[in-house]
């Protein structure tokens, strides 16, 4: 036991006989590792992202909450009143009538 401690210590499993099986271990954990970090490096990038774009959402959502508000104004007849005095327009005091067709047959 206390051999093979010194053996991975030193090194010398590396440079054996049959060092050929622990490189291509080696080898084969490495990749691992990598495509392992590569791997999580990816989820972090798609989860910032994700935290993006619903920040985007929701700003655009409020935006959009605003400007409902401020159509919503704009739409009121006494705002296209005020508006349309200003350019010398009013709202007419006679109230319409309808006028009704008849066919000819």
């Amino acid at each position: 036991m206390k051999k093979r401690i010194y053996s991975i210590l030193k090194g010398t499993f590396l440079v054996s006989d049959d060092a050929f099986k622990n490189w291509r271990m080696i080898l084969f954990i490495s990749v691992l590792a990598i495509i392992m970090i590569a791997s999580s490096h990816s989820a972090d990038k798609k989860v910032h992202e994700i935290a993006r774009l619903n920040n985007e959402v929701k700003e655009l959502r409020s935006e959009m909450i605003d400007a409902r508000g401020k159509l919503m104004d704009l739409k009121k007849e006494t705002s296209v009143e005020i508006k349309m005095k200003d350019k010398g327009l009013a709202i007419s005091e006679i109230p319409p009538t309808k006028i009704k067709v008849k066919s000819q047959k």
